[in-house]
C-alpha cells in the first residue's frame, strides 16, 4: 500500500476524502478514486484520457519525450536487433527468450498457422467487394466457435496455446481475406519460411512457389513488430473491456478488430495514401501544403505528428530507414505516387510551420509508403495493423486474466429526464 494520500474536498460532505496515490514505475502517478462511490460521486473523464483502467506491466508510453517501451526494452532497439516473433515473446512473457526458447515459440506458432476448414469456408462467403476488415473481424470472431470447447482461461496452458493459434493463423487470414477479395487461390501456410516471408508469399504467392524478396520481408516483420502494442489504446482497452465477461479470447479479439477498423484509430496509414491520391502531382503540393495551413481550409496533411508523441514518434526513424531501402530494392524512387511523399516528407522536416507545429512524417506515413510499394493496397492496410496488433491485444488480455479482475463497469453523468408517469 501506499502512505501518499489525495484530499478532496467537497461541499457538502463532511469531511474531505482521502484518496490513495500509487506510484508507477516510470511516468504519472494515480489517484485512487474507487472510494468516491461511497461518497455518492463519481469522476468524469469523457474519452478516459486522465484515467488509469489498470494496472500493467507491459507497454510504457512518454508522449512528451518520444518513448515507447516494451517490457522496459526501446522501441528502436527491438526493431533494429530484434524480430517480431522474438518481440511476441517479450510482450507475453515479460523477457526475451533464450535460443532454445525462442526456437520452441518460432515452431509453436508455425505448428498453429493453419486455418480450420470451416473458418476457410466462411472467408469464401463473403461478396468480393466486402471491406476486408469486416471479413477479418468475422473470421477471427469464428475461432471462438472453433476452439470453445478447448479453450480454459483460467488454466496458463490453454491460454498459451491460444497465444500460438493467434500469432500463428492472423497472417493466415490476412492473407486469405486478400486472396478471396482478389478472386485468387489460398496459398497454404509455409513451416519452412519466416513469419513475415510465409505472410508475404501466403497473399502474393503461387501454390508450390515460396520466393519471397528478403527486403520485403525484413520490411514487413519491422511493420509487424513497430505495430505490435502501444498501451492501452482505443483497440486495446476494448479487448480489456470484453475479456472483463469472460468471454472467449478469440472473441475479445474480434472486438479489438472491429474497434481499430475505425478511421480514427487504425485507418491513419490508408489516410495517408488518399490524401496522395488526391494530391496528384509533385506540381500541386504547394497548393496542398498552403491549405494544410490554413486554418480555414478542411484539409488536413495525414500522417504528420501524433496525438501521443508530442515531439517525434520513436518508431518513424525505423520505418523511414526501413521505407528508404524498400524503394530503393523495388526502383521506386521516382514513382509518382511516392515522389509526392518524398517531397511532403522533405517539406514538414524543414518548413518552420512544421517544425512549429511538430508536424513529422509518424510511423502511418511510412509504412503506409511501404505497403503502396510492396502492393498492397490501401484497404488492406488495417488488417496488416491488426495482424501486427493482435499479440499486444492478447498480452493486455492474458495479464487482465492471469490474476483476479473485476468486470469493467463504467459510470455516466446522467443528463436526461428524471422519473416521468407514464400518460393516463
Amino acid at each position: 500500500m501506499t502512505d501518499k494520500k489525495a484530499r478532496l474536498t467537497v461541499e457538502g460532505l463532511d469531511a474531505d476524502v482521502e484518496l490513495p496515490i500509487y506510484a508507477s514505475a516510470v511516468g504519472p502517478d494515480v489517484i485512487d478514486v474507487t472510494s468516491l462511490t461511497k461518497n455518492g460521486y463519481f469522476t468524469y473523464d469523457p474519452g478516459f484520457m486522465s484515467t488509469a483502467s489498470c494496472e500493467s506491466q507491459i507497454t510504457f508510453i512518454d508522449g512528451g519525450k518520444g518513448v515507447l517501451l516494451h517490457r522496459g526494452y526501446p522501441i528502436d532497439q527491438l526493431a533494429e536487433h530484434s524480430d517480431y516473433l522474438e518481440t511476441c515473446y517479450l510482450l507475453l512473457k515479460g523477457e526475451l527468450p533464450n535460443a532454445d526458447q525462442k526456437k520452441a515459440f518460432v515452431d509453436a506458432v508455425k505448428n498453429h498457422s493453419a486455418v480450420a476448414p470451416s473458418v476457410a469456408n466462411l472467408i469464401q462467403t463473403f461478396p468480393k467487394d466486402a471491406h476486408p476488415m469486416a471479413v477479418l473481424c468475422s473470421a477471427v470472431a469464428a475461432l471462438a466457435a472453433v476452439y470453445h470447447e478447448e479453450t480454459d482461461i483460467t488454466k496458463e496452458e490453454d491460454r498459451d496455446t491460444t497465444a500460438f493459434r493467434l500469432i500463428g493463423q492472423m497472417p493466415t487470414l490476412a492473407a486469405m481475406t486478400y486472396k478471396h477479395l482478389k478472386g485468387e487461390d489460398f496459398v497454404d501456410s509455409n513451416a519452412a519460411l519466416e513469419y513475415a516471408e510465409n505472410y508475404l508469399n501466403m497473399t502474393f504467392g503461387k501454390a508450390g512457389d515460396s520466393k519471397v524478396n528478403p527486403v520485403l520481408a525484413k520490411a514487413m516483420d519491422r511493420i509487424f513488430l513497430l505495430h505490435a502494442d502501444h498501451e492501452q489504446n482505443a483497440s486495446t482497452s476494448t479487448v480489456r473491456l470484453s475479456g472483463s465477461s469472460g468471454t472467449n479470447p478469440f472473441a475479445a479479439i474480434a472486438a479489438g478488430v472491429s474497434t481499430l477498423w475505425g478511421p480514427a484509430h487504425g485507418g491513419a496509414n490508408e489516410a495517408v495514401l488518399s490524401m496522395l491520391e488526391e494530391i496528384g502531382s509533385v506540381d500541386n503540393i504547394d497548393t496542398y501544403v498552403d491549405k494544410a495551413k490554413d486554418k480555414a481550409d478542411p484539409f488536413r496533411l495525414m500522417g504528420f505528428g501524433h496525438r501521443v508523441y508530442k515531439n517525434f514518434d520513436p518508431r518513424a526513424k525505423v520505418m523511414k530507414q526501413t521505407c528508404d531501402e524498400v524503394l530503393a530494392e523495388l526502383g521506386l524512387e521516382n514513382d509518382p505516387l511516392l515522389a509526392i511523399a518524398k517531397k511532403l516528407e522533405k517539406i514538414a522536416l524543414e518548413d518552420e510551420y512544421f517544425i512549429k507545429k511538430k508536424l513529422y512524417p509518424n510511423v502511418d506515413f511510412y509504412s503506409g509508403i511501404i505497403m503502396k510499394a510492396i502492393g498492397i493496397p490501401s484497404e488492406m492496410f488495417t488488417v496488416i495493423f491488426a495482424t501486427g496488433r493482435a499479440v499486444g491485444w492478447y498480452a493486455h488480455w492474458d495479464e487482465m486474466v492471469s490474476k483476479p479482475y473485476k468486470i469493467g463497469r463504467p459510470r455516466q453523468l446522467y443528463t436526461g429526464y428524471t422519473q416521468r408517469d407514464y400518460p393516463a
